[in-house]
């Protein structure tokens, strides 16, 4: 194994009394205001949770410009933008865009 363990295992781990994790510590920690950079522990991992903090969870904010709508597209045109992978929603956006631009 690469060290690396599931959220399910990290838990059984815990309960299990066999993790390695200091939590008294990081409680003490944490009530002290000892940020995760300043931990020697983990410095490799503490740049992801820092990371994930600042970003949280779910969607990215909106930027107030875009307005969720219902609309209807031949399959053909949807597989095709979806086909693109990731922001397939964003890039028929922008060939709308450029299409009002023109027009």
């Amino acid at each position: 194994m690469n060290g690396l363990m599931t959220s399910k295992q990290m838990k059984a781990t815990r309960e299990n009394g066999d993790s390695k994790s200091d939590f008294a510590l990081i409680r003490v920690n944490a009530a002290a205001g000892i940020e995760p950079a300043q931990d020697n522990d983990s410095p490799d991992a503490t740049a992801l949770m820092q990371e994930v903090v600042k970003r949280g969870r779910g969607r990215p904010a909106n930027s107030g410009n875009t307005e969720p709508v219902f609309i209807r597209f031949d399959k053909s045109v949807l597989e095709a933008f979806k086909a693109t992978g990731r922001g397939w929603q964003t890039r028929i956006n922008e060939v709308l865009r450029e299409y009002v631009a023109k027009h």
